[in-house]
């Protein structure tokens, strides 16, 4: 097996910007890398310590929601690295969205009037609220791009029983409301964001990363209501300022498109970003913490055995 570097490593995946080791078919080895991607293509340039911040948001948002909902991770062993329990992912990502932004501003933009099934109301400017939180979910896709897809349509294909679907539909709902909250006191608007579920046995579990800038979208609540009545921009943390980079340079991720080059003062931009990102929503500043691969990967053994034996 290619890249089989753990002990009892019984699969490897490599995403758009992690690198996943399944153990023993039970645990999941997750490594967040410097990789960035948008419009689902990995950009040609690493983001120096994106892998690090990443992984922390997620740990200590995973963390702090764990009363909602039970999650995968069980530890946090080197700065990029998370060790938790395999599950069965369901093929859908629950995309919840507060404001009027991105795809969804997009889709407005061009106007249609419903999303995924979920029909829009008239009047709405770009960066409003909705009335309340949409739920507009997209097919998991093994290749290529994610497809918007209707509640509906899930249950009808069968890609999720009615039941499970309601429930990570609420588990959904309600972690969106806690990242909400979370986000407000730091002086933030949690704009939008998914969610991944899987199983274990009979239960549902939150799977992946949350409230992060590569899964989520962040405005700054200060002046929000003022840029609004302006018709201005909002001023925003999240990886969108990247995607609209890519689009004012012609790319969308469509074939015979090239990606523009990115220069060293773009890479340090777009690191400083996510950096400040961490310090904003974590309250503290980001302390980078590189390592060696060999002394991440004794950690990772070491965290392996220690949760094999919680969990014989």
């Amino acid at each position: 097996m290619e890249n089989k570097i753990y002990p009892g490593q019984t699969g490897f995946y490599r995403g758009k910007v992690r690198d996943v080791y399944t153990i023993e078919d039970r645990f999941l080895v997750m490594i967040a890398s410097d990789r960035i991607s948008a419009f689902d293509v990995i950009l040609p340039r690493p983001i120096p310590f994106k892998g690090q911040v990443l992984n922390q948001i997620a740990a200590n948002m995973l963390t702090q929601t764990a009363d909602l909902c039970p999650n995968w991770l069980r530890d946090v062993p080197a700065p990029n690295v998370s060790v938790g329990i395999k599950c069965q992912p369901f093929k859908v990502e629950m995309v919840v969205r507060g404001n009027l932004t991105g795809h969804a501003w997009r889709t407005y933009a061009s106007g249609k009037r419903t999303l995924c099934g979920v029909s829009l109301p008239e009047g709405l400017r770009e960066n409003d609220y909705f009335p309340q939180p949409i739920l507009t979910p997209s097919t998991k896709a093994e290749e290529g791009h994610d497809e918007d897809i209707s509640r509906e349509e899930i249950i009808e294909r069968k890609i999720v029983s009615q039941k499970d679907y309601e429930t990570i539909e609420g588990y959904a709902l309600a972690l969106f409301a806690r990242g909400k909250e979370l986000a407000a006191k730091r002086g933030l608007i949690l704009v939008d964001t998914k969610y991944e579920f899987g199983k274990l046995g009979d239960q549902i579990v939150l799977i992946d990363e949350i409230h992060t800038p590569d899964s989520s979208r962040y405005f700054y609540a200060e002046g929000y209501e003022e840029r609004q009545a302006k018709g201005e921009k909002q001023k925003q943390l999240s990886k969108e300022f990247v995607r609209e980079w890519l689009i004012e340079n012609n790319f969308m991720g469509k074939q015979g498109q090239l990606v523009p080059e990115m220069s060293d003062e773009w890479i340090a931009t777009i690191r400083n970003r996510y950096i400040e990102l961490y310090e904003k929503l974590i309250g503290i500043s980001f302390v980078p913490e590189p390592m060696e691969a060999q002394l991440r990967d004794q950690r990772i053994v070491e965290s392996l055995e220690k949760l094999k034996k919680q969990l014989p």
